[in-house]
């Protein structure tokens, strides 16, 4: 899943991107929309100024000839009188673009420009209408003059002084906004869009990163808390009160109560298995003297030494929870000492065989030639090899094999134990250093293979306490090879807590 910064960052590009559209629409559609105004309000301007300067032509001619309008007679038709304008008037009015008409006092068109004469009925009809209001007055609006396109503004001014027969002229046009500042202004965001993105995504990460900085620095306070030693650890926490502070403070507070309860349980687990070691011995003693007391009937024997069985087997499950309480504690500490390993295996060599023996298993060494000194507390070692060795042995079936190997490396020494017993599901591998953990019914403590389950999970400290690793290779019904890596510079001998208790 991706980390909270990642998604903080794209959430926030997701969010600046769709508010930088939003607010850029909104800026094209006001600026489109600005510049129509702006164009309506120019034509209004020049629509004003090119009829006031048309009426003031018309009246000067007025004034000059009488009249800016000549009658003349239509053939067939005398009570019909239509007026056309002065040429010189005529001249100079067809030199307009835009749409004008001038009408007599009974609508009909004196003057019409060529642009006007184009257009359709309907829209003859709408100018008409327009122009013989009553009242006449100046006006200003819109008309449709030509379908599918934009509406034309148009200026009405009423015409009194050019003669008799000229009521009225208007003139209209259509508004041409200037695209060019709305387009400029689209080809600018579109190609500045992914730089301010991109910029503000790096920012964001940036910020994001910075304010999540506290939260790292927890998590690795964390991680080194959780050896099971550092528990009176407490976390960093940044000043003020927001919730990364108050977060951390909350955990500090659970670390509190958590370390008050594995110090307890570790506690109890020591007191517990200190006390039991007495009363395990005086049994011992009492079962074997029972055992070796001629007066002791037959039939009591057998019980007998299934007692002695289990005690020994409880003592054995006291002392190894003694030996990881301690360890749990820091109070376990190594005795290192330059030690020959290959002369330590040797020594387990005849145990190792009998054991064998005892299961029907072949057991085999295979060691260097000369000696291997490195330093490491060889109590502890013996006691990792046997462990070892017994858990190889325990889980062989009769004919198997186990072999022991010892070798080395530039810079640590190797040690093997190899079996072809049952084995371990690969799903299983992981837990097998767990403390009591168990993979099948063939690993109880009251089966055909008792133990404590906790030979593996002190070997994994005793390695871990000398600096080194171990770890399993293993496939069901092929047997397993369990690895003990340790290194030939001293370690602390400290000796290093595992897990939990």
């Amino acid at each position: 899943m991706p980390s909270i910064g990642f998604r903080l960052t794209t959430s926030y590009a997701l969010a600046l991107s769709a508010t930088m559209i939003a607010f850029g629409a909104a800026v094209y559609w006001e600026r489109t929309a600005s510049t129509a105004r702006e164009a309506e309000l120019q034509l209004d301007g020049r629509l004003v100024a090119e009829v006031e300067f048309t009426r003031t032509a018309l009246e000067q001619v007025a004034k000059r000839t009488g009249t800016v309008a000549s009658g003349m007679r239509i053939l067939g038709r005398e009570a019909d009188t239509s007026w056309v304008l002065a040429n010189e008037v005529r001249a100079y009015l067809e030199g307009l673009r835009d749409y004008l008409w001038i009408v007599d006092e009974t609508g009909y068109p004196i003057f019409t420009s060529s642009a006007a004469s184009g257009i359709g009925g309907e829209a003859v009809k709408s100018v008409k209408n327009v122009m013989l209001r009553q009242p006449l007055q100046q006006a200003q609006g819109t008309l449709d003059l030509v379908p599918g396109s934009a509406r034309f503004r148009y200026y009405l001014m009423p015409v009194d002084s050019a003669g008799p027969h000229v009521r009225a002229l208007l003139l209209a046009a259509q508004p041409q906004p200037d695209d060019r500042g709305p387009q400029q202004l689209l080809i600018t965001m579109i190609f500045m869009a992914p730089i301010i993105l991109v910029a503000s995504a790096v920012l964001g990460s940036w910020l994001a990163g910075r304010s999540l900085q506290p939260v790292d620095v927890m998590i690795e306070e964390l991680r080194a808390i959780q050896d099971g030693r550092s528990l009176h650890r407490r976390l960093a926490v940044p000043t003020g009160d927001d919730e990364i502070s108050r977060l951390g403070t909350q955990l500090n507070a659970m670390l509190g109560r958590v370390e008050q309860s594995f110090m307890a349980l570790r506690r109890f687990t020591a007191d517990a298995s200190h006390e039991l070691k007495t009363p395990l011995m005086v049994l011992r003693a009492g079962v074997e003297r029972s055992l070796t007391h001629p007066k002791t009937p037959s039939e009591i024997v057998g019980v007998l030494d299934e007692t002695l069985r289990q005690i020994n087997q409880m003592g054995e499950l006291v002392t190894n929870l003694l030996t990881l309480a301690r360890a749990d504690e820091g109070r376990s500490a190594l005795q290192v000492s330059q030690t020959d390993l290959r002369a330590l295996v040797l020594d387990a060599k005849e145990t190792a065989e009998i054991l064998g023996e005892q299961q029907e298993v072949s057991v085999t060494f295979e060691l260097p030639a000369s000696r291997l000194v490195v330093p490491v507390d060889a109590a502890r070692i013996r006691q990792l090899l046997m462990n070892l060795i017994t858990n190889a042995i325990k889980y062989t079936p009769a004919g198997g094999r186990v072999v022991i190997r010892l070798s080395e490396d530039v810079d640590n020494v190797l040690l093997e134990v190899q079996d072809s017993g049952i084995g371990i599901a690969p799903g299983d591998t992981p837990n097998v250093f767990e403390r009591f953990w168990r993979a099948d019914p063939a690993r109880t403590r009251t089966g055909d293979r008792p133990g404590s389950g906790l030979g593996l999970a002190i070997a994994k400290w005793i390695v871990g306490a000398h600096g080194g690793t171990i770890g399993v290779q293993s496939r069901p019904g092929r047997g397993s090879t369990f690895t003990a890596t340790l290194p030939k510079v001293p370690a602390d001998s400290s000796g290093a807590p595992f897990g939990d208790p």
